[in-house]
């Protein structure tokens, strides 16, 4: 069974994860690792810590020579922020300590007070540390072995930006790009988008909110290509893989809600407009569609087209210009606290969501095909592909 747990809080040592279930034999490339690692650090409205941290992936277990050994996996992420929070975020008891940077007047949208209340603490910090998207350097580390893994199959998967603010590039406008020219143009974009002018339009939406002491969210898509039909089941409400896709991308934090395929537009066509029509091609002998309205997933099964979902990001609630709060201790009125931060993350958040989707891809694919070692598993891929082939 495919799994990864992370631990570490924003400020603290280090973060770690530890990922379980990859077969053995796989090429594990550290460099495609810390490539991850940094792309989801880069995008315009990033705050001052990505300019601290330098994200570097160290696997303490479960490779040998290249190799996936198919026994657990250890990474370490370094905090060098750390440095400036030892006393703080020190792990033994210390008085004269206790009360440094303890946060006290929670943000309106955060976890902040649900938090403290859930685990009885006025001191939001024990919160916020662990609830910080810090904690995706962790995902974004797993994530990039199942990019590996997902690799040996011919499945890529990416993602370009949609949306920031009121700036929207138009769906006819990306279906008219390649796949290939499509990622091209979002990583040369230091908003991921794939449209130049609304790239330089989005910028300034950015610039505004700065300027404002706000923030600004947007949407974001991820495209995995090459995936075989069959993945995910009909048969229970919990294996359905679109509800799995749709968690995975939910639990990004400022992430409010996911589309699939055309997801929320679909509700108000008709069914004419909306469901993919299916043809055949003799020659091939391949089903075929013109359209893929359903974004790949048909009965929480794959069917073949690329998979298609959208994340809709929020402005994230650490703004300079503070909400109205209460401090929780004397509860009297307050500005709500302000910690470093972003500005817009929907660049970053694309990043995360590319992690997401292959870390659920990854679950997928192992629990149709199976196999200890990367040659079983694409030998049984393989068998399967061949019967598919000859329906």
């Amino acid at each position: 069974m495919f799994r990864f747990y992370t631990a570490g809080e924003s400020h603290g040592q280090c973060l770690v994860a530890i990922v379980e279930g990859l077969p053995g034999g796989m090429a594990v490339d550290q460099s495609a690792i810390n490539h991850e690692m940094r792309r989801r650090q880069l995008g315009y409205g990033r705050g001052a810590r990505m300019k601290i941290e330098s994200d570097v992936v160290e696997i303490l277990s479960g490779v040998r020579d290249g190799r996936s050994l198919g026994s657990p996996m250890a990474l370490r992420i370094e905090n060098k922020d750390w440095e400036n929070w030892q006393g703080i975020m020190a792990v033994e008891r210390n008085e004269t300590v206790q009360n440094l940077r303890a946060v006290t007047r929670p943000r309106p949208g955060h976890a902040d007070l649900a938090g403290a209340l859930k685990y009885h603490t006025h001191d939001m910090r024990d919160i916020l540390e662990r609830a910080s998207a810090r904690e995706t350097a962790a995902r974004v580390a797993v994530g990039a072995l199942a990019k590996l893994f997902l690799r040996e199959f011919g499945i890529e998967v990416y993602s370009h930006v949609i949306a920031i603010g009121p700036v929207a590039v138009s769906d006819d406008q990306m279906a008219s790009l390649s796949l290939i020219e499509l990622q091209a143009r979002a990583e040369g974009s230091i908003v991921r988008c794939a449209d130049p002018q609304k790239s330089a339009a989005m910028k300034d939406v950015i610039d505004q909110a700065k300027a404002n002491g706000d923030t600004v969210g947007g949407v974001f898509e991820v495209i995995a290509h090459g995936l075989p039909a069959g993945l995910g089941s009909h048969t229970q409400w919990d294996r359905k893989l679109d509800g799995r896709l749709a968690q995975a991308l939910m639990s990004i934090p400022a992430i409010k809600a996911v589309a699939i395929g055309d997801g929320i537009g679909t509700a108000a066509l008709p069914g004419s407009q909306v469901h993919d029509e299916i043809f055949y091609d003799s020659g091939q002998q391949a089903f075929y569609r013109n359209t893929n309205r359903a974004g790949g997933l048909e009965g929480g099964i794959t069917n073949g087209c690329d998979l298609r979902l959208r994340g809709f990001v929020k402005p994230i609630s650490t703004l300079r210009r503070a909400l109205q709060s209460v401090d929780v201790i004397s509860k009297a009125p307050s500005p709500a606290a302000f910690e470093r931060s972003d500005i817009c993350v929907v660049p970053a958040a694309g990043v995360v969501g590319e992690a997401m989707v292959s870390l659920v891809l990854t679950e997928a694919m192992l629990e149709k095909f199976g196999g200890d070692s990367i040659a079983e598993t694409r030998r049984n891929a393989d068998a399967y592909l061949a019967t598919v082939r000859q329906y």
